[in-house]
């Protein structure tokens, strides 16, 4: 593990320790970082005296890891290092991020770990307002569910169905009662507390999970620990994917592991767009059906129609999104299949140009 830049005193504990995976991330990176630098406060909350940022570059091939350097050259209190090799080959060893999150965890010093993504975007005193929270509710696990942002019609239209689905399937209220089973954590906004963390073997016990946060949450929660999670649109953002093609990757990796019954799932979709378009299709194109007939029929329309938007309505999107999204159902489906090719069949999954051995 190389540290290449290190600019804090090592002789006193921190409030925090942010760990910053980053792989290929010279587009996001800059945004996600000025964001963080301007949470100190001063005289409270001083970057370098209760708080501090760790980069880990994880194997970038682009300009990731000079923009890390720049920034811990001009402001003290940020690490940068290089994630140990990987070896992918290794059926006991890491995925990429995960490799990259054990390694900033091994040389933080923070009360608290808070793992965060690139591709976040936070909002002024969001780390004090975490820090709070998470101190109130006595959790040792803190985890916010970012509001998305989207380009292009497929994102608009996709997304709103799958987070609506993933609130369907990870309510917060049983993740957040210590007495339900549940957990479900978000790898964009992921702080522990630094005991927890270790006591469960953090990043290295679920090494080759590529659904390492929800499988931290569990170890977590098992403890028995409390955890806490929600939807935090006040926050943090992200920008998950910035094409159609990453979204596609993105999506062909995790939704057969986030949904227990996945192609039950698609099915029901299916169902969705019949109903929804054939529905009116029947009551207005068959001639022999009486008045009466054709109420009935579209009164199922109807219903069909409240069931839907009220389900996708669940993912906090837009009202614009949430209207369209019933086009997205077909691409949808896809994901969902080809998510359960690639993990039940293929055995492998793609990301940031790197295959996973999913049965590892």
């Amino acid at each position: 593990m190389d540290v290449i830049s290190q600019n804090l005193d090592t002789s006193s504990d921190l409030e925090l320790s942010i760990i910053l995976p980053a792989r290929n991330e010279e587009q996001a990176l800059p945004a996600c970082l000025a964001s963080l630098i301007d949470q100190s406060e001063p005289g409270f909350f001083a970057l370098g005296e209760q708080w501090e940022i760790i980069i880990v570059n994880d194997d970038s091939t682009d300009r990731t890891r000079e923009i890390a350097v720049d920034a811990a050259a001009s402001h003290p209190g940020i690490t940068v290092l290089d994630a140990p090799p990987l070896d992918l080959s290794d059926r006991g060893g890491f995925t990429g991020k995960n490799n990259a999150c054990w390694a900033g965890a091994q040389i933080a010093r923070g009360k608290r770990l808070l793992f965060t993504d690139a591709d976040t975007i936070h909002e002024p005193r969001d780390l004090s307002h975490a820090l709070h929270e998470a101190e109130k509710h006595k959790a040792a696990l803190l985890s916010y569910s970012p509001r998305q942002i989207v380009t292009g019609f497929w994102q608009h239209a996709v997304m709103p169905l799958i987070f609506s689905e993933l609130a369907s399937v990870y309510p917060s209220k049983q993740i957040n009662d210590p007495d339900r089973r549940l957990a479900a954590a978000n790898g964009q906004f992921l702080m522990v507390e630094r005991d927890a963390y270790f006591s469960v073997g953090g990043h290295r016990a679920v090494g080759t999970k590529v659904l390492e946060d929800v499988a931290l949450a569990h170890n977590i929660k098992r403890g028995p620990r409390i955890i806490r999670f929600r939807y935090a649109p006040e926050a943090l953002s992200t920008r998950m994917y910035r094409t159609t093609e990453e979204m596609v990757e993105g999506w062909t990796k995790n939704l057969a592991l986030l949904f227990p019954s996945p192609v039950a799932l698609a099915l029901w979709r299916v169902l969705d767009v019949l109903l929804f378009f054939g529905l009116p299709a029947l009551a207005l194109g068959l001639p022999w059906l009486v008045s009466w007939q054709r109420y009935v029929i579209l009164l199922l329309w109807a219903r069909t129609l409240w069931r839907f938007y009220s389900r996708v309505a669940r993912s906090n999107f837009p009202v614009r999104d949430i209207l369209i999204s019933i086009l997205g159902i077909p691409l949808f489906v896809y994901l969902l299949f080809r998510s359960v090719h690639h993990h039940r069949i293929k055995k492998a999954v793609a990301w940031k140009g790197r295959s996973y051995n999913t049965t590892r």
